[in-house]
């Protein structure tokens, strides 16, 4: 009869140290017994002034490593890797997201050109409604056919509410129908706690994202269309003879790379940003800021607390043998339990050596056993942070014994009992 198994491996301390990964480390096998410091109506997104505050607005946000102080109303930190959220202050929060929406519309523009349903090089016409666009703007001339990629430049960079109108207009034929595509979209990458009433972040009733929502849409443009994403990083474009600066500070000082800000009056300053140190790439998303200089100071402080606070350890990578099965009447006394992809978690600096690994599998494994199958689960366990969990399948084929060998191996187990 098989018995279900479960075995527990700790990864020792020196080794992990030396590897940096417990997959390296010799585990010892056995059943379980059982805070780094934090940092202290209208739409537009060139306003700047003095910062209005220095005292945090209302309670600290949470992270893995304790509470954590911030100017900002709306706050939410991801890893886009793994998507662990490092930091999170009222993410759930419906807000208004400015100009941050044009990061949902850039989404859209992004997949039509992925598709191939829209070209770069296309252009577009500019209808009345889009040349009489308040707030920020790129200038697009009434009546006069723009590049999409002009258009995309002028949206992201000059945060131009003319060109989303113009690539709302071009996309889906007016900007309501595009808002519906909005809305549509928004379900199928995981937004939760969003509407959208227009294409640029305009003020409007049941216009809203959360700071989760919005580090969401940060994170699919960065996996789903990396060969675009590069429009973020540029820190100014030329349209019409007037030359405008991406208002993304931490983009012109190469802190990040990306994405966009935004403010209104309701909503504050806000920023989603992005960056990428030694291979670890984050998301910053937070709202309702006093100023611009307010918005860049808290952005530059809590990025830099993330990176000094957090790593990615890979625990395993695929095709590691985790652990050897028992094999009943095969041709070999054991199997590897191999690891069918990449294991890496965000953790704390320091926390690598509290991963528990353990393995879930039916002991022992009845031969025939073919390369590749599904013989059980790897679990990985850290307090305060969500289970990891992968299929484990057999690292090669262990054929079943010939009857005589069978029949030897069953008498002889059954006169070890006696």
């Amino acid at each position: 009869m098989n018995v279900q198994t479960r075995r527990f491996l700790l990864a020792g301390t020196a080794s992990l140290a030396a590897t940096g990964s417990l997959a390296a480390a010799a585990p010892r096998r056995h059943h379980p017994h059982g805070a780094a410091g934090a940092p202290s109506a209208a739409q537009s997104d060139d306003e700047s002034g003095p910062d209005q505050a220095t005292a945090p607005a209302g309670p600290p946000a949470a992270s893995l490593i304790g509470p954590v102080d911030t100017l900002a109303r709306w706050a939410c930190i991801v890893d886009v890797t793994t998507g662990t959220v490092l930091l999170e202050k009222a993410a759930d929060e419906r807000m208004p997201p400015s100009s941050l929406t044009k990061m949902m519309t850039a989404y859209i523009v992004f997949g039509m050109l992925k598709s191939g349903r829209l070209k770069l090089d296309q252009a577009l016409p500019v209808s009345e409604k889009a040349w009489r666009m308040q707030g920020s703007k790129m200038f697009v001339p009434l009546g006069e056919s723009i590049p999409v990629q002009d258009l995309i430049q002028g949206m992201v960079i000059q945060s131009g509410n003319d060109a989303c109108i113009v690539l709302a207009e071009g996309i889906s034929g007016s900007e309501e129908q595009f808002v519906a595509l909005m809305n549509e979209t928004a379900g199928k990458i995981g937004l939760t706690n969003s509407h959208f009433m227009n294409a640029t972040g305009w003020p409007a009733d049941n216009h809203y994202m959360s700071a989760r929502d919005v580090a969401t849409v940060a994170v699919r443009l960065i996996r789903d269309f990396p060969e675009y994403y590069h429009f973020f990083s540029e820190k100014d474009f030329r349209f019409n003879k007037i030359s405008q600066g991406n208002r993304n500070v931490l983009v012109d000082k190469g802190l990040a790379d990306g994405l966009k800000t935004g403010h209104t009056d309701a909503g504050g300053f806000g920023l989603c940003a992005s960056a990428d140190r030694g291979g670890n790439r984050v998301v910053l998303a937070l709202n309702g800021m006093p100023s611009s200089n307010a918005r860049a100071h808290e952005g530059e402080r809590l990025l830099e607390w993330a990176f000094a606070n957090f790593e990615n350890a890979t625990l395993f990578r695929r095709g590691d043998v985790v652990e050897q099965a028992a094999v009943w009447l095969g041709t070999q006394p054991t199997v590897p339990l191999v690891a069918t992809r990449d294991v890496v978690m965000t953790l704390p600096h320091g926390w690598r050596t509290r991963v528990h690994i353990g393995v879930d599998y039916q002991a022992p494994v009845a031969a025939p056993v073919a390369a590749g199958q599904v013989l059980g689960d790897l679990v990985l366990t850290n307090p305060g942070l969500p289970d990891i969990r992968m299929q484990l399948v057999a690292g090669q084929a262990v054929p079943r014994l010939g009857l005589l060998a069978r029949a030897s191996t069953v008498l002889g187990q059954k006169l070890g009992r006696h």
